[in-house]
């Protein structure tokens, strides 16, 4: 049985309900999620962080997710946390085991105890991955293939997987998911979407298999499936589920709307308590997710060896490709599924403004997910609460995305050049 969370005093929030219309007000109003009460309905984007070196959690890493809380948010989300040392994306990145723990029931304490809930994000890479330290000496997924990601450290391909791993898989979402509330989390994010190994399984581009896990959407659904029904058995009815699951993978012959509308149905009739809508391809087009600017310099630059750095400033270029910035660019596609469930929706993508707020309420959309707008402004919901902050400085830049892989994590650059927040 999970440790009660310390009370949410530390930080209490008030906002002037006179000045706001009511579809606004609503963000800001408690919500329920699954068993679990939130203060307002923005929940902080679970985003690769940077602050774990050597795989465990840093003091950084708390401050990170304190300063968010304190800021306002309803739940902050801690990412990435693999379930298994191979479901790393490289060697430094966290996974789940017992040295992790208190390291997070620190984090978990510190984010009670300024008033939000915190949910943990649980992911397995596939084959996306450059992990040298990975069982055998390659990575696998659904089907054989090319590794890109992996090819300048000596891991060109990736393997098929057997019966035998996609159970071990699925028992290590589970053995992840006890431990995260032994580590005091209030909800789990499960990571189905954006090329890791669940979102592989999904995407007809990526899944090539003849066998009872392939083909079909059914038979593709069938491990996300099963992962959701074994973490539900783990951790009871109460705890929230969430499922982060790709609107569009970005790429011809990957997963598409009307299919992601499909797996929208299953989930909800499997009992998911939410869904985080996104999308996009991380190893093959990642910034169809962000939208912006692409910063190849600042990304070359971080890059740690001079074979890797060589090979971004070359080929970078063409394989990463630009998508423009506009505001709430996953809308139009995120309405077609809610359009189709009745379960809670939590909607991400380009939310940098109270006019982007009230539209999500309007729409019919559950929570507001914020990501590189609490970077540049980590109490942008507090502060648009009280009328102080009309739109997040974020310009789409993107150079947070560099940032991520700099000793000291992610942060926002325009806001370490003091550049002027926008008013309107």
């Amino acid at each position: 049985m999970r440790a009660a969370a310390p009370l949410a005093t530390a930080v209490p929030i008030v906002y002037p309900s006179a000045s706001m219309n009511e579809m606004l007000r609503r963000a800001f109003e408690p919500a329920r999620l699954g068993g679990l009460e939130l203060r307002n309905r923005f929940v902080k984007a679970g985003a690769y962080e940077g602050m774990c070196p050597g795989g465990v959690p840093s003091e950084a890493l708390l401050r990170h997710h304190r300063a968010i809380a304190e800021g306002g948010v309803g739940m902050t989300t801690v990412a990435y946390c693999a379930v298994g040392p191979d479901g790393r994306t490289f060697p430094q990145q966290m996974y789940m085991r017992e040295a992790v723990v208190e390291p997070l029931r620190r984090i978990t304490d510190a984010v009670h105890e300024a008033g939000a809930k915190v949910s943990l994000q649980l992911g397995h890479c596939g084959w996306f991955s450059r992990n040298t330290e990975v069982s055998g000496g390659r990575p696998f997924g659904p089907s054989p293939t090319w590794n890109m990601y992996g090819t300048l450290v000596g891991m060109p391909f990736a393997r098929g997987m057997t019966e035998a791993d996609i159970r071990r898989v699925i028992m290590e979402f589970g053995d992840a998911a006890t431990a995260a509330l032994r580590a005091g989390f209030d909800a789990l994010e499960l990571h189905m979407g954006h090329g890791y190994l669940l979102s592989q399984f999904l995407s007809p581009g990526t899944n090539r298999r003849t066998d009872r896990w392939g083909g079909s959407l059914a038979n593709r659904m069938r491990l996300p499936v099963e992962v959701l029904r074994e973490v539900r058995r783990r951790v009871g009815p109460a705890v929230p589920l969430l499922c982060k699951t790709n609107l569009r993978d970005g790429f011809r012959g990957g997963l598409e709307l009307d299919e992601a509308v499909e797996v929208a149905r299953i989930l909800e009739a499997e009992g998911a308590d939410a869904l985080v809508l996104s999308g996009g391809y991380t190893s093959w087009n990642p910034f169809y997710l962000f939208r912006g600017e692409i910063p190849l310099r600042q990304m070359v630059e971080v890059e740690h060896t001079r074979l890797m750095r060589a090979a971004l400033r070359c080929f970078g270029p063409f394989v990463m490709h630009e998508y423009p910035f506009r505001e709430l660019y996953f809308l139009e596609d995120a309405l077609r599924v809610r359009a189709a469930v009745r379960m809670p929706l939590a909607y991400v993508g380009g939310v940098v403004s109270v006019e982007g707020v009230e539209r999500l309420m309007r729409e019919g959309f559950d929570f507001v997910v914020l990501g590189r707008a609490l970077v540049a402004d980590p109490d942008f919901v507090r502060r648009m609460g009280e009328g102080r902050l009309l739109r997040s400085r974020c310009d789409a830049c993107n150079r947070c995305v560099a940032e991520m892989d700099r000793p000291g994590g992610v942060r926002c650059v325009c806001a370490a050049e003091e550049r002027p927040t926008p008013r309107t």
